[in-house]
């Protein structure tokens, strides 16, 4: 993790068009977003989350809206795709040509879905990088994030994130939906599998391709109990500390309650802020009198202690770039201060 860390504590997909008066009404609400409702990723989405007769009106909105509103974090559009099924590539590359060619600008990347072998995500590459030649972008700069929801994905998610080394590839997101689904799995009534081990992996893999990593969504958004429906966000909250202790970078939201949720659980509290950055201002004073091996709170600190330390503070500045009200909402003046000012190198 560097200074320059890549954000996207929240993945929050919008469907680009609705069956309303407003069919932008969703995608806009993600654009002006403020606080803590505003997530690190916004994905206009124009697969799954936008009926197939409404796809060409998802992508008209996502091409008018997108430059008319200064959105502070990342706009990553998401596109139709299918290893087993050339005309949702053909209908994804010509949407990754007209989002490219339109608001190239405006978007950092796009996102595809239902990607199979390392083949297949590199064939979704070469559609990017020929739109990006194509209308003249610099080579690199137009990135990609696939969904890993196919068993062919999980099977070579080794060489894809190997891919990803040398790749425009950023991120893997996992859609346990679709999945399941291609598993054979059965609703039996008792909610889904935890998915341990497949994100164990998810996360192992996206750490050693220098990759950001995000776990899937929670679509079972409302509760209803004794005549009275409530958001159910203490099962959200669960999922979104879950992904966060297997090391996962960022959860799936699909609703501004759960961004707000994903962006706290997924964000260093001021506990853990002040106790970091105290550990640093001790160990650079006494590595600055020349003190060899350095004890704070009765733990030695080596190089790998001292990097946890840091990540943390990393993190927080990574938050502070794109999204100052929220840090400022959340930390005092003084200990956000620190954080800012604080020498994090560790010699």
């Amino acid at each position: 993790m560097t200074d320059d860390t890549r954000l996207c504590r929240t993945f929050q997909t919008a469907p680009a068009a609705v069956p309303k008066d407003d069919s932008a009404k969703y995608l806009r609400s993600g654009l002006e977003a403020e606080g803590f409702q505003a997530p690190d990723w916004l994905v206009p989405d124009m697969e799954d989350g936008t009926a197939p007769n409404m796809k060409d009106k998802g992508l008209e909105n996502t091409i008018e809206l997108v430059p008319e509103h200064e959105f502070a974090g990342e706009i990553w559009p998401r596109v139709e795709w299918s290893y087993e099924d050339e005309s949702f590539r053909s209908r994804g590359r010509e949407q990754i040509d007209q989002l490219v060619g339109e608001i190239g600008d405006e978007i950092e990347g796009v996102v595809v879905p239902k990607v199979g072998r390392v083949e297949d995500v590199e064939r979704a590459a070469e559609a990017v990088a020929e739109a990006e030649s194509e209308h003249g972008h610099a080579d690199g700069s137009i990135k990609l994030a696939i969904i890993v929801e196919t068993g062919r994905a999980r099977s070579d998610l080794r060489e894809i994130s190997k891919f990803g080394e040398e790749s425009r590839l950023t991120a893997l997101v996992f859609g346990p939906v679709d999945y399941a689904a291609e598993l054979g799995a059965r609703d039996l009534g008792d909610g889904r599998p935890r998915w341990d081990a497949l994100l164990e992996e998810l996360s192992n893999e996206a750490s050693a391709g220098d990759l950001l990593c995000i776990g899937g969504p929670f679509d079972d958004l409302f509760k209803e109990r004794a005549g009275l429906t409530y958001y159910n966000a203490d099962a959200y909250a669960d999922q979104v500390e879950h992904e966060a202790h297997l090391g996962l970078d960022g959860s799936w939201s699909l609703y501004p309650k759960q961004t707000v949720q994903a962006n706290t659980v997924h964000m260093p509290t001021p506990e853990e802020l002040e106790r970091d950055v105290s550990k640093i201002e001790r160990f650079n004073e006494a590595k600055a009198e020349g003190t060899g091996a350095v004890t704070l709170d009765g733990q030695m600190v080596d190089e790998a202690t001292f990097k946890v330390f840091r990540n943390t503070v990393q993190q927080v500045r990574a938050i502070d770039g794109t999204r100052p009200a929220q840090t400022e909402e959340y930390y005092d003046e003084g200990l956000l201060s620190r954080a800012r000012d604080l020498d994090l190198s560790y010699q």
